[in-house]
């Protein structure tokens, strides 16, 4: 019995932040157990320098990314669908699923630079790690199951 990998794509607005980091810390924790991608609905020109900062201090990269738009392909075979903040709006085929993480925005509460990220890094983080738990849940479920 062979079990596909699941597949999760990560979609702010830029594909500069957010997304790139929430796909770099599922990469830290999942390593090649999840086909993780990320996008954005308007990108960017380039990764946000304190984004990238603030994740390699907790040992994640995403130094080698760049900003990428959607791929309708990818869209099309990726089991779910994640976007992160309020602003990215994106419609998908059927058979994805689609969730949104309404991350923490600190400048609002008048914080910025590397605290600013080092914040957002850690709300992310505590979504990708419940997704990682719940994606190994179900891997850990299959590979039980009497065929």
């Amino acid at each position: 019995m062979t079990i596909s990998k699941p597949s999760v794509l990560f979609v702010c607005v830029r594909n500069g932040g957010r997304s790139q980091m929430a796909a770099a810390l599922m990469r830290h924790i999942a390593g090649d157990r999840v086909e993780i991608s990320s996008a954005g609905t308007h990108p960017g020109r380039s990764i946000n320098a304190l984004s990238a900062e603030s994740l390699a201090e907790v040992g994640a990269d995403m130094s080698g990314e760049l900003p990428k738009a959607i791929d309708p392909d990818l869209l099309g075979r990726v089991d779910l669908v994640v976007t992160l903040g309020r602003e990215a709006q994106l419609d998908v085929p059927s058979g994805a699923e689609l969730r949104n993480w309404d991350t923490d925005e600190p400048s609002e509460r008048g914080i910025d630079g590397i605290e600013r990220m080092r914040l957002i890094r850690d709300d992310i983080a505590a979504h990708v790690d419940h997704l990682h738990r719940e994606i190994t849940a179900h891997e850990e479920s299959a590979a039980i199951r009497p065929r």
